[in-house]
């Protein structure tokens, strides 16, 4: 323990130095580069704002092996910013108190990443990354955009694609080992939330979809999650609003993609951009929010891509990037001190932040090119005229022979030398209650946004009431079988047609899935089985309501049997059509390439049914064998027809009769065998399963590829990187 604290103790003097009056480097040797030729003027840190240096204490259990922070960590502050001071928010009266988080220590070592691309491994994204982060405190990914932050962040979650490769070493708690499902938890930059929920109700989802263990528990980590991230005030408010309910602000939707993952209570947390789109004030009260988490005792990586000053003292620890590689990583002060040693001291009201990445952006160079003509004509561009590579370069080189550099070297090593207790699984729920948990929320969800079946309800009623009304007052005359047929054909086609509406809920719900797999927290079968069942309720409703309006409105034989097959038929066809677009909705994962392929497979369907041409007529290479016989509007108009037809016979002239079955002969070719309609009627519902039973196959090799090339990365790594 002594060891320890006195290699922390070394780390912290040799880090903080730009926050100590008696050790900052004489302010000459401080510059700001301007424009070549002109006067370069000493900026001193005696002018910068003051930063207070309390970090955090790290100390060895007494009977245990694993690193934790303080119970009051601390972090560089911000105390003093031009005419005020940033306190800490006070907490309200009868506020809970956060629970304490047992810590965890991560160290990476010589990590390197290389994706591959079309035809070879490109260039590596990070380049011998080194790292640690502790207990109780922030580390941040900086760096301009595409230097690695992300992949950097996913490499150490161990959470990067199949395309990548990792070289390096990661260690948690001292022992090189993959985080384990609960504890840790990851917010991606871009999260798929559910509008028509609360923010209780969808953490109470999210709980019971993680957690085992009984309902009353998971209340509890629930309220917790939403004190954590101080959403008391929007607890029963719906996230995407409705009817006339406006729904939460943008920070807030952040703070619930990171509290859905809270309810694990995880020892550490990666989160990718959490200030993504938010505003200066927003950003702040982010921030302020993670640092009241981090002190419960969890350990907090996140990328960003630039802050405030204010924000920016809230950091404990940054690790710079450009290009992949490392240009610092340390204590935010020590930062600070680092860019004032290579030349680049941050100027006089500038954020950190903002000078960092002006300095290593190399994009800047297009912004020097563009105002060159400009500055000569009104003066110098002070803040645009580094020479990014040059500052790129000295900046590296510099922290590499620096006392930062060894400083981190020797804590790695420290924290890596004894092993300490793994992060063991908390169990996951199981997939009957998974199951029931997705079915009963898609039922609410459904319920509620007027978008997934409510509106196709209206469209189908005016649809099946304008179809009803064109063909009203048939008759059943032998001069009526041909126009019935059409009207059976145009009600089957265009109902399957119009389900094409369904795809951006359909959509939703994948997105939503594949947000929740990604954290594991459902499953192919899952999804598969909770969409189902939760579907079929609205779907009987729809089959059943716009078959009573066509089918007295046409007029069809007027028995209970007969419309009872009819709605059963049409609830089958929906059920087969549905899955049809959810297997196309997978594929694509885009609205408007999902919609442009069913229209196509649609119309090509229809071609097929046997209505413009009578199957038997069609050309058999292609048209019969296989489209007419995958075209499920075969089934269903064959169907229909038959349960029209057959067992009915028509009068011609005064002594003859024919059956059905001969009036229909030349407008559609149906079966004579009594039982033929129950046959089509099971050929739909192997439909319905197999397109399912696709869907789950398409899912579950995806989900297997990623756990595949995980565990084989595993193994590659730890193979050629034995401890």
């Amino acid at each position: 323990m002594e060891e320890i604290q006195a290699q922390s103790d070394n780390y912290r003097s040799s880090s903080s130095s730009a926050s100590s009056p008696s050790s900052r480097v004489p302010s000459s040797n401080f510059f700001y580069l301007r424009k070549p030729g002109s006067l370069r003027q000493p900026i001193s840190f005696e002018d910068s704002p003051e930063w207070e240096d309390t970090d955090i204490e790290v100390r060895l259990e007494e009977g245990g092996d694993s690193i934790n922070a303080a119970t009051t960590p601390g972090s560089p502050t911000l105390s003093k910013l031009n005419s005020g001071s940033l306190p800490s928010p006070p907490l309200p009266e009868g506020a809970v108190v956060a629970r304490k988080i047992a810590g965890a220590s991560v160290v990476w070592k010589d990590l390197t990443v290389t994706i591959k691309g079309k035809r070879k491994y490109s260039d590596k994204v990070v380049k011998s990354s080194n790292g640690y982060a502790l207990p109780g405190t922030m580390t941040v990914i900086m760096g301009p955009a595409k230097s690695g932050k992300s992949t950097l962040l996913r490499a150490i979650a161990g959470r990067l694609p199949p395309s990548a490769k990792m070289y390096g070493e990661v260690f948690v708690n001292g022992a090189k080992s993959h985080i384990s499902y609960g504890s840790y938890g990851f917010v991606e930059r871009e999260t798929t939330l559910i509008g028509s929920l609360t923010v209780r109700e969808f953490l109470y989802y999210s709980a019971l979809l993680q957690l085992p263990g009984f309902f009353c528990q998971r209340k509890s980590v629930v309220e917790d999650a939403i004190h954590a991230m101080s959403l008391s005030d929007y607890a029963n408010k719906l996230i995407g609003g409705h009817c006339y309910m406006k729904g939460l602000p943008s920070g807030e939707r952040r703070r619930v993609s990171i509290a859905r993952e809270l309810v694990m209570r995880p020892h550490i947390l990666f989160i990718d951009e959490p200030l993504y789109h938010l505003d200066s004030v927003s950003a702040l009260l982010m921030m302020v929010t993670l640092k009241k988490l981090a002190s419960t005792g969890c350990t907090l990586f996140f990328t960003i891509n630039q802050s405030s000053t204010e924000v920016f003292g809230l950091f404990d620890r940054i690790c710079l990037l450009s290009n992949g590689n490392t240009l610092f990583f340390g204590e935010t002060l020590a930062c600070l001190q680092h860019f004032s040693n290579a030349g680049f001291p941050c100027p006089i009201m500038q954020s950190p932040s903002d000078h960092f990445l002006r300095a290593i952006n190399t994009d800047f160079d297009r912004i020097i090119a563009m105002c060159k003509s400009w500055q000569d004509d009104h003066g110098e561009f002070s803040s645009v005229n580094m020479d990014t590579a040059v500052a790129i370069r000295t900046l590296e080189a510099t922290y590499k022979s620096s006392a930062d550099a060894a400083a981190v070297e020797t804590m790695i090593l420290r924290l890596t030398e004894k092993e300490g207790p793994l992060l063991k699984s908390k169990g996951k729920a199981s997939n009957a209650t998974r199951i029931a948990v997705l079915t009963w929320r898609s039922l609410l969800i459904m319920s509620r946004e007027w978008k997934y079946y409510w509106l196709r309800l209206i469209l189908y009623m005016l649809l099946t009431l304008c179809i009803g009304t064109v063909f009203s007052s048939l008759g059943h005359s032998l001069s009526s079988v041909v126009t019935r047929v059409a009207a059976i054909f145009v009600f089957v086609s265009f109902t399957s047609l119009l389900s094409i509406a369904g795809v951006p809920a359909l959509m939703k719900e994948i997105k939503i899935y594949a947000s929740e797999e990604s954290n594991l927290h459902s499953g192919a079968l899952v999804f598969l089985l909770g969409q189902l069942l939760s579907s079929i309720p609205f779907l009987f409703l729809i089959s059943i309501s716009s078959s009573l309006v066509f089918y007295f409105l046409v007029g069809l034989r007027d028995e209970f049997s007969l419309l009872m097959y009819f709605v059963l038929n049409f609830f089958m066809c929906l059920l087969v059509n549905e899955g049809l677009i959810l297997v196309i909705a997978s594929l694509w994962r885009d609205v408007f390439w999902s919609v442009v392929t069913l229209v196509s497979i649609h119309v090509v369907m229809m071609l097929s049914a046997g209505y413009f041409r009578i199957r038997n007529a069609l050309p058999a290479a292609v048209w019969t064998y296989p489209v007419s016989y995958v075209a499920f509007h075969t089934y269903s108009i064959q169907g229909l027809l038959e349960n029209e037809y057959l067992g009915t016979s028509f009068a011609v002239g005064q002594v003859r009769t024919i059956s059905g079955f001969q009036a229909l002969r030349n407008a559609y070719d149906i079966s004579l065998e009594s039982n033929s309609k129950w046959e089509n009627l099971l050929v739909l519902f192997l439909m319905a399963v197999g397109y399912r039973l696709l869907l789950f196959v398409l899912l579950f090799i995806r989900v297997k590829k990623n756990t595949f090339m995980h565990k084989l990365f595993r193994f590659h790594h730890d193979t050629n990187n034995p401890k």
